[in-house]
């Protein structure tokens, strides 16, 4: 494969050539993270897309409202791009990704590109490459980039280390007040959406949304966050209402951000944050090749027929590990092994 062609195909906004590149970063092989690695380094640097996370519970209608509110951005002119993420079997591995069947108006826009992506088990929500995925969508031009996680509760949280604004959807009479104060997703996000405000379900979403915006108040405030974030607001992507509103707050949030030097900040403290999980991952995927290999094999076994406690099988593996620091095998003060 030549990456350079692959690479200039994408940032010439060809939708093949970004399917293709995306499938590249996804791959697991060597060769192909080596590959991948080329094509991202070979895109323009100068184009920065919005990213906007979204999270929610199964069922929230997050589908529903990506469709509504990326048609709404399609028609004022700007290139939407959707990661959406697909849950994957535990057991079998495989995923369902029909998350574009549900997207069917968006999905036939020229300016629209969906993408599901399976998450392979690995949690926060997001599968393991999305990052790469979203460097990819911006290289290729698009103006916002929308990522769909999982939808599986209170820790997706990793979602906000890969985007600009972290969007939080909830279904009317979802949570009392107490429900909105529990920590972990409810800290991250930036706005809560209360959706389907519409019909008979307009009353709860009324009162939803009140709950939340009384829960907002009680948590700690965030330096990055002006006066009146994170909010509470009710939408309807049935009837397409809120929608603009809740735009308008987004882009208001933004340039706020940028003025006050907290949108570059963040984006390179998410920078270093993945570069570090993608350190740890590495670190991980040696103990399943070579010597370590056997050695966690011998230990595990030891375990298994009740011979050897797990912490202390575990305290031996890292010794072992250690061991091969101080050979010099590798060398955690050098540049390279």
């Amino acid at each position: 494969m030549n990456t350079q062609d692959l690479a200039d195909r994408i940032a010439a906004g060809e939708r093949r050539a970004l399917a293709r590149g995306i499938t590249l970063v996804e791959s697991g092989r060597a060769d192909h993270r080596a590959q991948a690695a080329d094509v991202l380094a070979a895109l323009p640097r100068d184009r920065q897309a919005l990213r906007i996370g979204l999270s929610g519970t199964p069922g929230v209608g997050k589908s529903t409202f990506i469709e509504a509110f990326g048609m709404m951005l399609v028609q004022a002119g700007l290139r939407v791009a959707v990661l959406a993420v697909d849950p994957s079997s535990a057991r079998s591995g495989g995923s369902i990704l029909g998350d574009k069947t549900r997207m069917d108006r968006l999905s036939r826009e020229s300016a629209a590109f969906i993408r599901p992506s399976p998450s392979q088990t690995h949690l926060g929500g997001v599968a393991r490459r999305t990052r790469e995925a979203v460097a990819l969508c911006e290289g290729a031009g698009f103006d916002v980039v929308l990522i769909e996680t999982v939808g599986v509760g209170q820790s997706e949280t990793v979602v906000a280390q890969m985007a600009d604004l972290f969007l939080l959807l909830l279904a009317p009479a979802g949570g009392d007040e107490l429900q909105g104060v529990k920590r972990g997703i409810m800290e991250m996000a930036d706005m809560i959406l209360i959706n389907k405000a519409d019909g008979d379900l307009k009353p709860a979403a009324t009162r939803t949304c009140a709950d939340y915006t009384g829960a907002l108040r009680l948590l700690r405030k965030r330096p990055q966050d002006p006066d009146g974030f994170p909010k509470a607001m009710m939408v309807s992507a049935l009837t397409e209402t809120g929608l603009v509103e809740a735009w308008s707050d987004m882009q208001a949030l933004v340039e706020w951000r940028r003025g006050a030097g907290f949108f570059d900040r963040t984006r390179a403290d998410q920078a270093q944050y993945w570069f570090e999980q993608d350190v740890r991952a590495a670190l991980l995927s040696k103990l399943e090749t070579g010597a370590a290999k056997d050695v966690m094999r011998g230990l595990g076994a030891q375990v298994a027929q009740g011979s050897l406690d797990p912490a202390a099988a575990a305290a031996q593996m890292l010794d072992a590990l250690d061991a091969d620091f101080g050979q010099g095998r590798v060398d955690p003060a050098s540049d390279s092994p």
